[in-house]
């Protein structure tokens, strides 16, 4: 999967969108962050939330979880996920291992990111140390 930039036609306005491993947009991901720049966020904020997707759409394909079914203990282990140290981590619970790599383990498990970030429940986003 891809984060990936994209200039509206027209009106040059920026924006972005995940691809998918076929290179083509995850569309439930491209429908929610093409919103937030119709409502006039920035690229900035819609480029956070296209890597946070990006990870989640990761974890659950990994986890082979169906997006519109997920509860919330999925959402949990998903931000106890983002929290592991990049490279070689391992989770407690159902023993899942983090590896490096680029993105995923050599067990196709996908590997936690930018280890000093924490999505929280809530959707906001905080940096350890501040």
């Amino acid at each position: 999967m891809l984060v990936h930039l994209v200039v509206i036609p027209g009106s040059g306005t920026l924006s972005w969108t995940v691809l998918g491993d076929d290179d083509v947009p995850v569309v439930p991901v491209d429908r929610f962050l093409a919103y937030l720049t119709d409502i006039g966020r920035s690229p900035n904020t819609v480029k956070a939330y296209a890597h946070d997707l990006k990870d989640y759409w990761d974890f659950i394909g990994w986890r082979d979880l169906d997006w519109r079914e997920a509860r919330i203990e999925d959402v949990g282990e998903f931000v106890a996920w983002l929290q592991l140290p990049p490279g070689g981590a391992v989770r407690g619970g159902r023993g899942a291992a983090v590896g490096g790599g680029a993105g995923h383990g050599g067990d196709r498990q996908p590997q936690a990111r930018r280890g000093e970030r924490v999505l929280c429940a809530s959707g906001a986003q905080r940096r350890r140390g501040r």
